[in-house]
């Protein structure tokens, strides 16, 4: 009787555990909100937040018409499905809740992995379209086949907690779609032959908010990786090796970016530590604290290098790194339980798998999660590039360029900035002018300047004669900037100052709604761009900006043009055409 209470106590405690385990991983879905919002452009911010809200929101209801059924209905076609059932409407009194709930909140986190990757340029319609088909196809059956009593679960191919089903899934799905869409604008410089020349830093607007949503998803990652334990020692070793690989990716990324880069890099290893969760998730029950460390030590580098792989080797545009933390290291997780899995982790036993190839138990096991993974990739690739592919010619992936410079907060949600109140400047490498042809650079050698020039830095000027220099200054739409910068680097200017303001006239903006109240937006960003030139004609410089802002609609802009009476270059002493000769 008693042994019969303990059981009986032991099961109602694990099964509580199970839930908060599952509420662990949907909170989950802030951390990721965080880091998004974090690595990228203020002007984004909300689009961002939208769109990893109605990740589980779409997820939800997708997983409750097909997703669950698909993956934890009775095996059809061999183990590839699982069958169509709405038990949840027409049972709902013998209905398993507990594992609708915790298997739909990993449903969720696999379809929030891909946002990032497409950040700042993904239509908000095009990216819940695919969310609802990761949702309601993709994770379902490929998750059937490892959790859902399917093929591979049957084979031995072991993932604990999702390196694979999750991690990788969506990391593959990201790399595809950033592939597919494009980078944003300005990432990276083309010479004529469209060769990629230098790769532009987008630089995140609030590490702040990103560094907490990596301390969201760490906690959450006990959950992750934990609720499914049904025992103390194996809850215990999962906590630990959950704990120590992160710690090592994180310290392991800093060493090195600090020897390479000549100081710690502070996103890097944010991405390090989400990099060594994102590695332990496979074989968390099955390895030991040795085991987790050189896992992390992997993760540690080989985010690193997936970085530098999307951005120099395929140019794909990844915002947030998420190819690098989620494919790469879901890979690397997978194949590790190949590799470290140990009789001697309490989860071991359960698991019902071969020792890794290191503990003596040859290389059964691994050929088992290589033959797993390479199923479960073929699927995620087929499958995701015929979803985007048709929503590509449907519906369109991208935005315009003008929405995407604007930013898709006020394109694709009418807000005038997730941050009302804030005045926020844009620092991205999208704002550089480029040498060329046109270019003619003066000396900046102190010695070459002559004595009357050295000496203009100190002595008094009564007055200001002639000096044939102009001052441009340039008003217009701040989308129209790109065109405006290229166009002024074509003739040879090499220098502007550039400012983003807001404009307020007769002409009012078009009104946008906030909680269904009409914004009056009197003020509309505008961009101010001002010139100084002496040898460039300043007819040359209007007919060149009209020529770059003209689209015969009101708010094309302005141009002004100021005599300029004395310009000295500080450094050099030089005066008027001579200051001038290195910044036009």
């Amino acid at each position: 009787m008693t042994t019969e209470i303990l059981e009986a106590i032991h099961s109602e405690v694990y099964g509580v555990w199970f839930l908060i385990g599952a509420a662990l991983v949907f909170w989950m879905q802030a951390g990721f909100a965080m880091c998004e919002a974090g690595f990228t452009r203020a002007k984004n911010s909300g689009n961002i937040i939208m769109k990893n809200l109605m990740d589980f929101c779409i997820g939800t209801v997708m997983w409750f018409i097909c997703g669950a059924s698909l993956m934890l209905g009775e095996n059809m076609l061999g183990g590839f499905a699982g069958k169509f059932s709405f038990d949840v409407f027409s049972s709902y009194g013998s209905f398993d809740y507990s594992a609708f709930v915790f298997n739909l909140v990993f449903c969720a986190t696999t379809a929030t992995i891909v946002s990032g990757s497409m950040a700042e340029r993904t239509k908000f319609s095009s990216y819940c379209i695919y969310s609802a088909v990761i949702s309601a196809i993709i994770y379902p059956i490929e998750a059937h086949w490892t959790w859902g009593g399917g093929f591979l679960a049957e084979w031995g191919f072991h993932d604990y907690a999702g390196s694979t089903c999750i991690h990788m899934v969506g990391g593959i799905c990201a790399l595809i779609g950033a592939w597919m869409l494009g980078p944003r604008i300005g990432k990276f410089v083309k010479d004529k032959d469209g060769k990629v020349t230098k790769v532009n830093a987008f630089p995140g607007h609030n590490l702040v908010v990103a560094a907490l949503g990596v301390f969201i998803l760490w906690l959450g990652w006990y959950g992750f990786n934990g609720a499914a334990a049904t025992d103390v020692e194996t809850l215990g070793s999962v906590f630990l090796t959950t704990t120590v690989a992160p710690a090592v990716a994180t310290v392991v990324c800093m060493i090195f970016t600090w020897v390479k880069y000549g100081k710690p890099d502070v996103s890097m290893c944010l991405n390090a530590s989400l990099a060594g969760l994102v590695a332990i998730t496979a074989p968390c029950d099955v390895t030991d604290c040795a085991g987790a460390a050189i896992i992390g030590v992997v993760a540690g580098l080989l985010v690193v290098f997936g970085v530098w792989f999307t951005d120099n080797v395929v140019h794909v545009d990844d915002p947030v790194g998420a190819v690098a933390v989620h494919m790469f290291n879901g890979i690397w997780g997978t194949i590790a339980v190949g590799l470290f899995a140990t009789e001697t982790a309490p989860g071991f036993a359960l698991a019902g798998i071969n020792e890794g190839l290191f503990y003596g138990g040859g290389f059964t096991q691994l050929v088992k999660q290589l033959g797993g993974m390479a199923v479960t990739i073929a699927w995620t690739v087929v499958t995701i590039i015929i979803t985007y592919s048709l929503i590509k010619k449907f519906n369109g992936l991208r935005v315009s360029e003008e929405e995407e410079i604007i930013g898709l907060d006020r394109t694709e949600h009418g807000l005038t900035s997730a941050y009302a109140g804030f005045s926020i400047m844009d620092i991205s490498n999208t704002m550089t002018m480029d040498v060329n042809e046109n270019t003619s650079l003066g000396s900046d050698v102190y010695e070459e300047a002559s004595e009357a020039a050295k000496d203009a830095a100190v002595k008094v000027v009564n007055a200001f004669p002639a000096t044939g220099i102009s001052k441009v200054v340039i008003i217009s739409r701040l989308s129209r900037y790109d065109t405006l910068r290229k166009a002024m680097n074509e003739l040879g200017v090499t220098g502007m100052t550039v400012t983003q303001v807001m404009g307020c006239g007769i002409q009012k903006g078009a009104g946008e709604k906030y909680r269904g109240v009409e914004v009056d937006a009197t003020l509309l960003p505008k961009v101010k761009v001002e010139v100084v030139v002496s040898k460039i004609p300043v007819q040359a410089v209007i007919d060149a900006a009209k020529k770059a802002l003209f689209t015969g609609h009101i708010g094309d802009g302005k141009i002004f043009v100021y005599p300029v009476e004395k310009v000295v270059k500080i450094r050099t002493g030089e005066e008027d055409y001579d200051a001038l000769q290195d910044v036009e």
